[in-house]
């Protein structure tokens, strides 16, 4: 008869077998699982260090042209973009006209007329009384010379004669000039209550000429107009002589040195293109920032490195953005760490290594490094493998194991 155990013993086996399985399945559950991490590996390559700016484009060399005088402008018939030659005639001035006199300043204008015009009689009286005094001392030192030829009279009456007929010819040109002097006043006074007549406007038409060949960029006066002495009318420019203006912070500019190479990105076109600091002006300015902040701003001046060489280039113009990046620093076979595996650990930085699946913190120490990767100085060694963008639940000793399809 074969054996079989009890029911109450297979019952007990039974619930012991499963109270395992249980409590298996409940440790598996619970042991701590490895993270996946994007690792990424320290290798040894090019590093570019570049301050960004915003740049803008301009004509090298802008020429002004001004009313040389107050006067009435005629239409600007030069539009923007066309081309003048130097010398030619781009605008016409008229000489203005005199002002409307209110009725004191009239007033005053009539009396001050009035005095002119009776100064110049009386300065006319007077240079006929120097004439006939003139005359008479003529008459005087002939009859002194007649009668000292026939030894009547003394030689001191011929010098006192003769001295007389000077300082009759001095005073009578004394009196001429006063006349002409006394007419000047007289004509300047009417000159106030007279307006210049249209055909004398005419004749003093001034032509205002072209300094140099070049296109015109910008009219600043475009309609007939009363304008003052020293008014913009237009502007003139080579646009095919352009060159770059980025206003950089100045803790920025100190590092840019003049012959930098530089790149232009965001101006328009397809690629970026090639530029060269030409000068960092050595004076400073204050800035007001869209944030309010008060900044201290250099002009970096950037040449285009050939504008013959790219046809879309000769497109931009005067006052056109673009995005310019100065490189300050360059090196091409440093050991580098990817700028998204570092975090702060006090004041220095830190990343986590992976060794044997575990996630080390290591400290590092980090130099020159450019959007992308640091150069490191000490810390790590070229093949060690970091993890990028470590996040809080991420600590010395986490286990860890790679994503899986990531770039290694």
């Amino acid at each position: 008869m074969p054996f079989r155990l009890p029911q109450f013993v297979f019952r007990h086996y039974l619930w012991a077998g499963a109270a395992i399985i249980l409590a298996l399945l409940l440790v598996f559950a619970f042991l701590p699982r490895p993270l996946e991490v994007q690792l990424s590996e320290i290798t040894r390559g090019e590093v570019n260090v570049e301050v960004r700016e915003e740049g803008r484009t301009r004509v090298r060399d802008i020429y002004l042209v001004s009313a040389p005088q107050a006067g009435h402008l005629l239409r600007i018939g030069n539009p923007v973009g066309e081309t003048v030659q130097a010398g030619e005639v781009i605008a016409v001035l008229l000489p203005g006209e005199s002002a409307l006199l209110d009725p004191r300043s009239r007033s005053d204008a009539e009396a001050a007329l009035r005095a002119s015009t009776a100064a110049y009689s009386a300065a006319e009286a007077g240079l006929a009384e120097a004439d006939a005094a003139l005359e008479l001392a003529r008459r005087e030192a002939e009859r002194a010379e007649t009668l000292f030829a026939r030894g009547v009279s003394a030689q001191a009456a011929l010098d006192r004669a003769r001295t007389e007929l000077d300082a009759s010819r001095t005073r009578r040109n004394a009196a001429a000039a006063g006349v002409a002097r006394a007419a000047a006043e007289r004509n300047g006074a009417a000159q106030r209550l007279t307006p210049p007549r249209n055909g004398q406007r005419e004749a003093d038409v001034i032509d205002i000429r072209a300094p140099v060949t070049g296109r015109v960029l910008r009219v600043l006066q475009e309609s007939e107009a009363v304008i003052a002495a020293g008014a913009p009318i237009l502007e003139i420019g080579d646009p095919a002589s352009l060159e770059i203006v980025a206003e950089y912070l100045s803790e920025d500019a100190v590092r840019i040195a003049a012959g930098a190479p530089v790149r232009i990105e965001a101006w328009g076109g397809e690629g970026p293109l090639d530029g060269r600091v030409r000068m960092v002006e050595p004076f400073g300015f204050r800035k007001i920032s869209a944030l309010g902040i008060e900044e201290q701003r250099v002009n970096v001046i950037i040449d285009f490195a050939d504008t013959d060489a790219d046809p879309q280039v000769q497109r931009l113009g005067h006052g056109y953005r673009m995005d310019v990046f100065a490189l300050v620093w360059s090196g091409s076979h440093e050991l580098r760490v990817p700028v998204a595996a570092l975090v702060r650990q006090g004041s220095g930085w830190a990343v986590f290594r992976e060794e044997n699946g575990k996630a080390l913190l290591t400290p590092v120490t980090i130099g020159a490094q450019d959007t992308r990767h640091a150069v490191v100085a000490s810390g790590l060694s070229e093949g060690d493998r970091v993890i990028l963008y470590p996040g809080r639940d991420i600590e010395s000793g986490t286990s860890i194991r790679a994503r899986k399809n990531q770039s290694q």
